[in-house]
C-alpha cells in the first residue's frame, strides 16, 4: 500500500495536539534510524564502539525502550476522533496514522502562523438572556453565538466515527460541543450522541444505547440538539425518515445519561424547541409510493404525524396535536409554537404549548395558514413575522419543474404579509440578522432578502456549481457560511454576496457520493463548527 499525502497546506483534518506517545515518536524514530544504520554498517559500528565503549550499551537501551514502548502503548488516534475497535484491528498499531498526525500537526502550526485563537465563549443573544440554546442558536436561526467571523479558514480539529454521517447540526454551550451521528444499515439506522471539548475536539462522553435499562442501539439522527436554559438537559429527536418507533430523548449534559425517552410510532427528525419546562417537537410521517400515502410499521396502520409537548423535568407527555408530517423544526414565542406541515399538509400551524388544564377553554390551535408547497423547513422568527421556506422538492429528489417560495406571516394571526419566489425549494433554516434573511436554495444558491422591503432580493451567491444548498447558513452580519450538499463550505461577504473562499469539508479520500452534507454550520467564539457526510465534525478558525 502506498500512502499518498496531499499538499499539507490544504489538509482538511488537523488536530490541535497529539498524545504523549506521539510527541516522543520523532526522537524514538530518529534513534531507531541511527541504530538500523549502524547495524547495516559493521565497520562504522566497530569504530563507534572502539571510540565510545558506551555505544553498545546505549544501543541496547534504546532498542529495549523502543520495544517496550511499542509493546505497551495503546494504538494512537487523533484527539477528537472516536476509534471503535474491530475484529480486524486486534492489538496492532496504525503507525501510518501516527505519522500522519505528526505531519498534520506540523501543517497546522505552519498554517496558523501564530494567529490568535479566541477562547470559546458564546456571547449570542440566547446566552445573554439566559434562554435555552436551540437549533441554529435561537429563533432567528442565524447559527451565530458570538465572537468574530473567521475568514481564511484553518482546520483546528476533527471528530469522526468510522462509517458515520453527520446530518445533525452541532450546538456549542459552556465550552462543549454537542452533536449526533447517523449510520445507515440495510436493517435500519443507528447513531450516537456525543459531547466534545470545544477547544480540542476531545471526546468527553458518547451515548449509543437507550440508557441504563436498555442495550438497544439508538437510531440515526437527523434532528439537532437543544439545551435547556440551565445547561443541564439536552433534548434531541431520534430516527431517520424510514424509521418507526423513534423517541424524543432527554440527556444529562454532564454525563450523557438518558434521563427519559418519549416514544412515538414514527420518527422525530424535527429539532426540539424549548420554552420554560416544556419542549415541543414534531413526529413526521413515513410516506411511500407515488401518492405519498403515510405508511405504518408491520404492526400498525399508517400515521400522518403529529406535534407533541413534553414536560422536561419529568418526561411526561402533556399533549398531542394533529399536524400532517411535521418534520419542520418549530420555534416558540410567548407560549405559542410555530411549525410547518410537510407532505399532505402544506401549511404553517400555530399551537399553544400549555398543558390541557392550563388552556382555560382556549383551543390548542391558534391559526393554520396554507402554503403552496409542503413546508418542511424550520420556522424562523423575525420581529413580528414568522418566516418559512417551502417548495416542490425534498432532501432526496428535486422537482421536474423546480420552484419554491419564502413566506412571511403575521405571528399573531397567520396572515401572509409578503411572499418571495425562489428558483427552487427552501429546505434549510432561513437565517435572520440585522433585518436581512439569508435563504438556502436547492438550486445551489443562497439568496439575501431585505426584511424591511417586503423580501426584496439584495444579492445571490452560488456555493459550488449546481450542488443543492439544503443546510441552513450561518450569518454573523458581516459573513455568511453556507454548505453545498457535495461538501463545500463557502464564506460569503454578507454585504454584497461575493464568495471569499471555499473549503472542502468531506474526507478528500472518501468524497460524499450521496450528496448529504446537510449539517448546518455554527459560529461561536470566533470558530466555525460543521458536520459533513464523510468528513466528520470539524472546527475551523480564521488565519
Amino acid at each position: 500500500m502506498i500512502l499518498s499525502i496531499p499538499n499539507l497546506d490544504t489538509l482538511a483534518v488537523i488536530p490541535v495536539v497529539f498524545n504523549a506517545g506521539a510527541a516522543v515518536l520523532p526522537a524514538l524514530l530518529g534513534a531507531l534510524a541511527s541504530v538500523v544504520t549502524l547495524l547495516f554498517k559493521p565497520k562504522e559500528l566497530f569504530a563507534a564502539c572502539k571510540r565510545r565503549p558506551l555505544v553498545p550499551l546505549a544501543l541496547i537501551l534504546v532498542g529495549t525502550a523502543i520495544f517496550f514502548w511499542v509493546r505497551h502503548t495503546p494504538a494512537a488516534a487523533a484527539p477528537g476522533r472516536l476509534v471503535r475497535e474491530t475484529a480486524s484491528s486486534g492489538s496492532g498499531h496504525d503507525w501510518a496514522a501516527v505519522a500522519m498526525e505528526i505531519i498534520r500537526q506540523e501543517a497546522r502550526a505552519k498554517a496558523l502562523g501564530g494567529a490568535k485563537v479566541e477562547a470559546v465563549e458564546e456571547t449570542g443573544v440566547a446566552s445573554k438572556e439566559g434562554a435555552a440554546i436551540q437549533f441554529r442558536g435561537d429563533a432567528g436561526r442565524a447559527g451565530y453565538l458570538g465572537g468574530s467571523s473567521p475568514v481564511g479558514l484553518v482546520p483546528l480539529w476533527e471528530y469522526s466515527e468510522d462509517g458515520a454521517m453527520f446530518f445533525s447540526s452541532v450546538l456549542v454551550h459552556g465550552g462543549k460541543v454537542y452533536g449526533a451521528s447517523a449510520f445507515l444499515d440495510p436493517s435500519g439506522s443507528f447513531g450516537t450522541i456525543f459531547c466534545l471539548d470545544a477547544e480540542t475536539g476531545e471526546e468527553i462522553w458518547v451515548t449509543d444505547t437507550g440508557g441504563p435499562n436498555s442495550d438497544e442501539d439508538l437510531m440515526g439522527f437527523f434532528s439537532s440538539p437543544s439545551i435547556t436554559a440551565d445547561g443541564k438537559n439536552l433534548l434531541i429527536g431520534q430516527g431517520l425518515h424510514p424509521d418507526f418507533g423513534a423517541s424524543l430523548l432527554c440527556l444529562d449534559t454532564a454525563t450523557g445519561r438518558i434521563n427519559w425517552a418519549v416514544k412515538t410510532p414514527l420518527h422525530v427528525e424535527s429539532s426540539p424547541a424549548i420554552e420554560g419546562d416544556i419542549v415541543v417537537v414534531g413526529a413526521g410521517a413515513v410516506e411511500k409510493g407515488a401518492d405519498h400515502k403515510p405508511q405504518g410499521d408491520p404492526k400498525g396502520e399508517g400515521h400522518p404525524g403529529y406535534v407533541f409537548g413534553v414536560r422536561i423535568s419529568d418526561g411526561k407527555e402533556l399533549w398531542q396535536h394533529q399536524v400532517n408530517d411535521p418534520e419542520s423544526s418549530p420555534v416558540i414565542r410567548d407560549g405559542i409554537a410555530y411549525i410547518g406541515s410537510g407532505i399532505n399538509g402544506s401549511a404553517v400551524v400555530a399551537i399553544r404549548i400549555a398543558p390541557d388544564e392550563e388552556l382555560g377553554g382556549k383551543p390548542r390551535e391558534v391559526w393554520r395558514t396554507p402554503t403552496p408547497f409542503p413546508a418542511s423547513g424550520p420556522t424562523t422568527i423575525a420581529g413580528d413575522l414568522i418566516l418559512i421556506g417551502c417548495g416542490a422538492g425534498d432532501f432526496v429528489f428535486t422537482s421536474e419543474n423546480p420552484e419554491g417560495m419564502v413566506i412571511a406571516m403575521d405571528h399573531a394571526t397567520g396572515e401572509i404579509r409578503w411572499e418571495a419566489k425562489m428558483p427552487s425549494t427552501i429546505l434549510g433554516a432561513i437565517a435572520v440578522r440585522d433585518g436581512i434573511a439569508i435563504c438556502p436554495v436547492r438550486n445551489g444558491e443562497v439568496i439575501a432578502l431585505d426584511l424591511n422591503a417586503e423580501g426584496k432580493e439584495l444579492w445571490r451567491a452560488r456555493v459550488h456549481k449546481s450542488s443543492p444548498v439544503m443546510a441552513g447558513p450561518a450569518f454573523t452580519g458581516s459573513h455568511v457560511y453556507a454548505v453545498s450538499s457535495d461538501g463545500y463550505l463557502a464564506v460569503i461577504d454578507g454585504k454584497n454576496g461575493k464568495v471569499l473562499e471555499s473549503v472542502y469539508i468531506n474526507d478528500p479520500g472518501k468524497p460524499g457520493e450521496l450528496g448529504l452534507s446537510i449539517s448546518s454550520p455554527l459560529v461561536a467564539g470566533g470558530r466555525l463548527y460543521v458536520g459533513s457526510e464523510t468528513g466528520g465534525v470539524r472546527c475551523y478558525v480564521g488565519k
